[in-house]
């Protein structure tokens, strides 16, 4: 926990200066995220690995973190009381940089973005095809492609699917063969 307050906290500073120690514990920072107000703000800190993470790695990620986080100069960036919470992103991580959307290139989203003239919000699910700088091509579950700019995205994040539907066909499939063998 810390003391004192500030108003905006810049996780773009946070996320450069712990990048490097996490690193050093062969983790790769994801995504640094404050959310809640006043004494309810929480600091999240993402961490993954190729093969992902154990509990062992998060109690390293947040050994390594931990004393940056209350030395100068990120004590002054991010001011006033919050919890630290390190972890993996998880199953259904959440998408906001381009870097995020290309690591996930062939695995299904769900994306609220603003579109149309009205810039109204709306929700799609697709599977990402391609992603650049400034946008990402979305295949949708209708079959449509659409491009989607990143400054439209409000909220995205990946979905976790037990499995196809032709995985599922295969596996009723293969139980019924089995239960006829028995």
């Amino acid at each position: 926990m810390k003391g004192g307050c500030i108003q905006m906290v810049d996780v773009d500073t946070i996320a450069q200066a712990l990048a490097p120690a996490l690193a050093e514990q062969s983790l790769e920072l994801y995504d640094v995220e404050l959310s809640g107000t006043g004494r309810a703000r929480i600091l999240r800190v993402m961490v993954d690995r190729e093969g992902g993470v154990d509990l062992e790695a998060i109690a390293d990620a947040t050994q390594a973190v931990s004393p940056l986080l209350d030395a100068a100069p990120l004590d002054s960036v991010i001011a006033g009381p919050y919890a630290l919470e390190v972890s993996s992103p998880g199953l259904e991580r959440p998408l906001r940089t381009p870097v995020h959307y290309a690591g996930a290139v062939g695995e299904t989203i769900s994306v609220k973005h603003r579109a149309g003239d009205d810039h109204a919000a709306k929700r799609v699910r697709g599977v990402i095809t391609a992603a650049d700088d400034d946008a990402f091509e979305l295949l949708l579950d209708d079959g449509t492609a659409e491009r989607i700019a990143y400054d439209d995205v409000t909220q995205a994040r990946t979905v976790f699917e037990w499995g196809s539907d032709a995985k599922r066909a295969n596996n009723k499939k293969n139980t019924k063969k089995e239960s006829v063998r028995r």
